[in-house]
C-alpha cells in the first residue's frame, strides 16, 4: 500500500463518505431495512456515527441534525415521502440477522 500523509488519508475519507451519503440520497428506492438485511447498517447507523463523532469532538449534535445531515432533509419528510412499509420477508429477515439479546 502506498504511504498516504495522513491529512491527505482524512481528506479522502471525507470524500469517499460524501460519496456514500449522496448515493443514499440517490437511491431512495433502497430501504433501510434492506440496507440492514444486507449489510448490517443503514442510514439511521450513519447519523448515529456522524454525531458520535461530533460529541467526540466536542460538537452538540441531536439525532434530528444528524438524521438531517445524512438524508438531506427532515427524517419524518424522507420517511413520509419515500419509506415502504416493510414486508413480512424483510422483517423475517431483520429478525433472523438481528435476534437480540
Amino acid at each position: 500500500m502506498t504511504d498516504i500523509p495522513d491529512a491527505t488519508r482524512t481528506e479522502l475519507e471525507a470524500a469517499a463518505f460524501r460519496r456514500l451519503v449522496a448515493h443514499l440520497r440517490d437511491r431512495t428506492d433502497v430501504q433501510n431495512i434492506d440496507l440492514m438485511n444486507l449489510s448490517g447498517f443503514c442510514r439511521n447507523c450513519l447519523s448515529k456515527w456522524y454525531r458520535a463523532a461530533a460529541e467526540e469532538r466536542g460538537l452538540p449534535l441531536s439525532d434530528p441534525e444528524a438524521r438531517e445531515i445524512i438524508y438531506g432533509m427532515p427524517y419524518k419528510e424522507w420517511q413520509a415521502r419515500h419509506q415502504k412499509e416493510a414486508t413480512p420477508e424483510q422483517k423475517a429477515a431483520f429478525a433472523m440477522a438481528n435476534p437480540g439479546p
